[in-house]
């Protein structure tokens, strides 16, 4: 990508991904607890007028085979459910994608419902297109991308029996 941004001050700061975690963690609890009654929406940023949803999403470690789980804003398309790797714009794509790459085949939960899901990702002119949906769902990816000269990945997530 060319034309990258700085990152606003702050965001690299060695604190912010712990809080990032303990702050995720708390959100995946609530979440499950209440069946997405709470933590159910992200109202952060470009949500702060206009809400996110939020899925949880499992992910075995290709390394550890620990299975994580981490809450994600997601879009429906269809059957299938579209998250976005972002990781705040920062450089590498966040472990959980490389998790998906390595055992796409997982599950999500949406509110109450737990469903399979198989990942694979997005790329061309579907990529694109979803894309432009997701920047118009959340407008800060935009500003994501701007900050790294990584193409930051589409995930789709697919039922599976």
């Amino acid at each position: 990508m060319v034309n990258v941004k700085p990152r606003p001050k702050g965001l690299d700061s060695p604190l912010v991904p712990k809080i990032i975690k303990r702050m995720s963690r708390a959100q995946v609890w609530l979440y499950r607890r209440t069946n997405g009654r709470l933590g159910g929406k992200w109202r952060i940023g470009a949500a702060f007028r206009k809400p996110v949803d939020t899925l949880l999403l499992d992910h075995r470690g290709r390394k550890s085979g620990t299975v994580f789980t981490i809450p994600l804003l997601y879009m429906p398309d269809g059957d299938n459910l579209v998250v976005v790797a972002s990781q705040g714009g920062l450089p590498s794509h966040p472990q959980w994608y490389f998790n998906l790459r390595a055992d796409p085949d997982t599950r999500v939960q949406v509110n109450g419902e737990v469903r399979a899901v198989r990942a694979r990702t997005a790329s061309g002119q579907e990529r694109e297109s979803l894309w432009r949906r997701l920047v118009e769902m959340y407008a800060d990816f935009a500003s994501y991308q701007s900050w790294t000269d990584r193409e930051i990945p589409v995930v789709i997530l697919e039922p599976r029996p």
